[in-house]
């Protein structure tokens, strides 16, 4: 069983172990990875530093982006298109391939 405890008393024990942890207000999480964004919307961000180390954690539900918003903004001016919901839309059903989404837009 365990016991519990008051928050004050485990700031206090944080403390004396020379970790400090702050809650980091966010709206939105992106991690760039090499396949692709992730993006977490509504996240819990904690921040932890400890000797000197500062160590993120990021907690929330993620979905994945298969392309940028760099890729959207090539395949609208490309294809020459204002529409940004047009241009994601050629990027969804080409699979991330600007290339193809652009000639896909512009009928080619």
């Amino acid at each position: 069983m365990i016991p519990t405890m008051d928050p004050r008393q485990i700031q206090a024990m944080l403390k004396k172990l020379g970790m400090k942890m702050e809650d980091v207000p966010a709206s939105q999480v992106i991690i760039k990875a090499d396949s692709g964004d992730i993006v977490i919307d509504n996240p819990k961000v904690i921040k932890t530093t400890m000797k000197g180390q500062v160590i993120y954690q990021v907690s929330g539900q993620s979905k994945e982006q298969m392309f940028s918003s760099e890729d959207i903004k090539l395949v609208m001016e490309q294809a020459g298109i204002n529409d940004e919901n047009l241009a994601k839309k050629a990027l969804e059903e080409t699979k991330g391939d600007v290339v193809e989404a652009i000639i896909k837009l512009k009928g080619e």
